[in-house]
Parts: structure tokens; C-alpha cells; sequence
């Protein structure tokens, strides 16, 4: 490991190359069907994804409207001109024998990405994003002799996301990529699981002691923040321990092996003149006039920081806005009830619904309920005004949330079939004030003498025999109110 001294020598630069697998029902240039998850190897492939020969792609719209989207998500714009390029390497996942990418002009150039890291706020800039057509997955099965090649993902969708080299440690590289994931998410341009590889990281990465960037080594098909995080750590050390012996880094391309927590030589790094691109002659060029760009930008989303302003807004803290703003449909419940009913409802909501976030979640990204409609918005308000009027203890009203979550049941329907309705009957509690004090004159005495943690009991006395259905607030009044104090 090397020395924290030794490392402050050092500045590293980091880049990152992010592919979004875009949300079509079909594929790139083919009409299999794009969703892979669950399906059999080599079933959903057709004559176009195999590269026989006789066939022609046709580009999906729907693919360039994702594109398009994405620009505006990432704070840039589609192009009104672009192209598609063939790109040759010879692979046993990549039939054609080349990839159609786009090269020297792809559907969006420039942006940025705002991150957070340590309180501080970071703008990272984005040099392009580019539209291409996956290759298949190859497989090589432990203690075999060989390898398999799976084609259904040959063909797919993608994004192609690259990052100027503005960061320089790994909680940035980190702290990007969840955003990258966020903003494709809330742009509604890719599911962006990343347990199926909806979104893959290329990370870069070079140390120099001087201005002058050094020689930079690419990680590739990282399918986890946490793997982009320690891909980065491992090779600022590795990169560093090399050249401090004065030995020389290697221009490559790498692997992460995630249970040994260290990367790995895969092949020497091409070059862009290595693939050979030329333009496609089967694919014309996209033109996209200023309406359909227009059009884009007005149908656009709600993104992340609007969400994180009026989380803002309501007087939540940076952590539990992070954690809302991480679940879309939670997020855009809470702006909801906001807009509808003001702070005190959607603060009290807020802290209903949000649940802590792990990475585990985002890479798998569990399906949520449906929350944003507009009977379940309503009774979300509704069972917040139930609280407010002390007709439901905060308790309660999470058990009441969690059925009508379930069922859409108006909240004061389930509340009463499950008894959980508080009584505030002034008269019907004060009774039962009276018989508890009588049967506990020991804490009486003590409340009466000063003695204030003895009132607790009492109260909780109160809610035992009105069977939890007592208003505490006022229990605890009467109990005062009948002791003289």
C-alpha cells in the first residue's frame, strides 16, 4: 500500500466511459426483442444481430428519442446532425466482425454532471455521448477449456457516456457514476439495473507527479459504484508503487476481480486508428429539426436537482434528501403532496416513505408501488391530517400507511378496522385517568413531588386501558390537570 506521503506526490485523473442500455421493447437495428433478463442464450437474435449476410439494419426511433433525452439529462443537447460509423475488431461475440458506433459526430457533445463529495459540489464535464449497437457476452465457464458466446445482447441499445478527465479520487469517480445513474433513471432513458448490466463503467485512470497527464490504463464492464470505487483506489496504488520503483505503466486495458479486490491485465490498449472506422454505408445520417429537438426538451422530466431543491424547500437535510431523491417514485410522491397540501404534510410523508438507501438496492433496483396517483396522494394527505388532528399516533399511522400502500383503501377505513383510531374525548379519557391514578398512587406521589419520568408510566397506563386508543398529548394533560401541577 502506498504511503499517504508518498501519494500526495501524486495527482490522479480519472475518466469514465459509461454505457446506458436504453429502454426500446426492440433493438438497435433489428426487431428481436431487447429485454435479455431472463431469456435462454441465443434466442432473441435475428439475421441482423447474427450479421448474415443480405440483411440491413434499420434504426430504431424510439432509440434516437432515448438519445435525445439523455442529452438534455445530462445538460446538453441532441445534434441536429449525426452519423453512424463502423468500428472493426474481431471478437467471437461481435459476428459482423465491427461494431456500429458513432464517431467523429454522435448525437450529443458537451454537458456536465454536478456532483457532491464532502459538502463540496464538483461539475464534471462531459465530451460526448454517442448511440451504438452492443456486442454478444462471452462467458468462459470455470475449469473448462473453452468459451460460450451468448448473442441476445448483440444488437442492444446503447449510450455511450464519456467523461472529461475532471475527476481525481475514487469518491468522485463514485459519486459520478450514481448520478449518471440517477439522471438516466429520472430521464426515463434506461431501467438502469445494474445487476443485468443495464449500465456498464470503463473507468480511466493515470497518476502524474506534473501537469502532464501520465499513461492511463481503462478498467472495463464495471457493474457496481462500489466496483468503481476500489477499481480507482487499486490502481492510483498500483500505478504509483510501479513508478516509484521506476518502472513504467503499461497502456492497457483491465480487468476487476471483484473477490480479489484487484485489477488485472487483459490486452494492450488500442487506438482509435487500430479500429479502422469508416462511415456505414447500410445507415443514413440522423437529422433531427429544432421542432423534434423542441418537443424533446418540453416533454422532459422532472430531474434530480429540481427533486433536491424542493426537498430543500420542505427543510430536509442533505442525507435523507439523498436518500428520497435515490427512489424516483418516492421523490415524486413527496413533491406531490408538497404541491397539494404544503411543508408539514409532505415533511411527515417524507419521513414515512424514505427508507435508507444501500448500493444494493440501486443495482438491483427493486420494482416500487405505484405511489403517484391521485387517490394514493390524497390519502397519503389525508392520513397526514389524521396525525396533525391527533386522531392517529405517528405509530399508528405507519401501520394504517403500510395497508393502504397495499390495498389503496381510504386510510381512516382501515384505521377503524383495525382500531387504531385515538380517542380525544376529553370526559371518556379523563375517566380513565381517574381510575389509573387511583390504582397507581405510589408514581401519583412521585409526579407530584417532581418526580417527572414517574408521568411516562402513568400515560402508558392510560394507553393500556383505553387499548391504545387514548390521545397521549392529552392523557397526559388530564393526568397534570388531576395531580394539581
Amino acid at each position: 500500500m502506498t504511503s499517504p506521503d508518498v501519494r500526495k506526490q501524486y495527482t490522479a485523473t480519472i475518466g469514465i466511459e459509461c454505457h446506458v442500455q436504453l429502454k426500446t421493447k426492440t433493438k438497435l437495428f433489428s426487431g428481436a426483442d431487447n429485454d435479455a433478463r431472463e431469456a435462454a442464450p441465443n434466442t432473441l437474435v435475428n439475421h441482423i444481430d447474427f450479421g448474415l449476410p443480405g440483411g440491413l439494419p434499420v434504426l430504431n426511433e424510439k432509440a434516437v428519442e432515448l438519445a435525445s433525452r439523455a442529452a438534455f439529462a445530462l445538460n446538453s443537447h441532441p445534434q441536429s446532425f449525426s452519423k453512424f460509423d463502423r468500428k472493426h475488431y474481431f471478437y467471437p461475440d461481435l459476428p459482423m466482425g465491427y461494431q456500429i458506433t458513432q464517431y467523429d459526430e454522435p448525437i450529443v457533445l458537451g454537458g456536465y454532471v454536478d456532483i457532491t463529495v464532502d459538502g463540496e459540489k464538483k461539475r464534471i464535464g462531459i465530451t460526448r455521448a454517442h448511440l451504438e449497437a452492443d456486442a454478444g457476452k462471452s462467458t468462459h465457464p470455470a475449469g473448462g477449456d473453452y468459451s460460450l458466446v451468448d448473442l441476445n445482447r448483440a444488437g442492444t441499445p446503447l449510450l455511450e457516456i464519456v467523461s472529461e478527465p475532471d475527476m481525481h479520487s475514487a469518491a468522485e469517480a463514485k459519486a459520478y457514476a450514481h448520478e449518471l445513474y440517477l439522471r438516466m433513471r429520472y430521464a426515463d432513458v434506461s431501467y438502469a439495473n445494474l445487476y443485468y448490466g443495464n449500465m456498464r463503467f470503463d473507468v480511466n485512470v493515470s497518476v502524474s507527479k506534473t501537469n502532464e497527464l501520465g499513461t492511463r490504463t481503462e478498467t472495463k464492464n464495471l457493474n457496481s459504484f462500489k466496483s468503481v470505487e476500489k477499481t480507482v483506489e487499486y490502481e492510483i496504488n498500483r500505478q504509483i508503487e510501479l513508478l516509484e520503483k521506476g518502472e513504467t505503466i503499461v497502456q492497457e486495458t483491465r480487468g476487476w476481480d471483484d473477490t480479489k479486490q484487484r485489477t488485472f491485465s487483459q490486452r494492450t490498449k488500442e487506438d482509435a486508428h487500430d479500429y479502422r472506422y469508416m462511415p456505414d454505408p447500410d445507415l443514413p445520417p440522423i437529422v433531427l429539426d429544432d421542432a423534434y429537438i423542441e418537443n424533446i426538451k418540453a416533454s422532459m422530466p422532472i430531474l434530480p436537482d429540481s427533486y433536491r431543491q424542493t426537498l430543500t424547500d420542505i427543510g430536509l437535510d442533505a442525507l435523507v434528501i439523498e436518500d428520497i431523491v435515490a427512489v424516483p417514485e418516492t421523490a415524486q410522491m413527496v413533491r406531490q403532496v408538497y404541491e397539494a397540501a404544503g411543508v408539514s404534510h409532505a415533511k411527515r410523508v417524507a419521513f414515512w416513505l424514505m427508507v435508507p438507501q444501500t448500493e444494493a438496492d440501486a443495482e438491483t433496483q427493486m420494482s416500487t408501488q405505484e405511489f403517484d396517483t391521485p387517490s394514493r396522494i390524497a390519502g397519503l394527505i389525508k392520513l397526514s391530517e389524521m396525525v396533525e388532528a391527533n386522531k392517529l399516533s405517528s405509530t399508528a399511522a405507519k401501520e394504517v400507511l403500510a395497508d393502504m400502500l397495499k390495498s389503496g383503501e381510504n386510510p381512516e377505513a382501515i384505521a377503524e378496522k383495525k382500531n387504531l383510531l385515538q380517542v380525544s374525548d376529553e370526559g371518556a379519557i379523563a375517566e380513565i385517568v381517574v381510575k389509573v391514578l387511583a390504582d397507581n398512587a405510589k408514581a401519583a406521589e412521585d409526579v407530584k413531588n417532581g418526580e417527572m419520568k414517574a408521568i411516562g408510566f402513568l400515560v402508558g397506563q392510560v394507553m393500556k386501558e383505553s387499548h391504545g386508543q387514548a390521545n397521549p398529548g392529552l392523557a397526559t394533560k388530564l393526568i397534570k390537570r388531576q395531580l394539581g401541577i
